[in-house]
């Protein structure tokens, strides 16, 4: 039983071999934009803490910076 599953009749080779080449494809390209991400995220961090307190403030105050501060430690300066 099993072994006609992983078989698949001849075509097993061809089905499983796929299956990890695009789990392993997803994987590889999530780690990927993961890597870019927090790149970014620490380019951001850096950027803003060198804004004067004038500049911070308006920040927070407009939402598309308010959305993005959520989720960095920047947000508490």
């Amino acid at each position: 039983m099993i072994n006609e599953i992983i078989n698949m009749n001849g075509y097993g080779i061809y089905v499983w071999s796929s299956f990890v080449f695009t789990l392993f494809s997803f994987g590889f390209l999530f780690a990927i934009v993961k890597i870019n991400l927090i790149r970014e995220k620490k380019t951001f961090e850096e950027n803003f803490k060198q804004l004067n307190e004038e500049k911070i403030a308006s920040a927070k105050r407009q939402k598309t910076y308010r959305e993005i501060l959520v989720n960095t430690s920047a947000s508490k300066v």
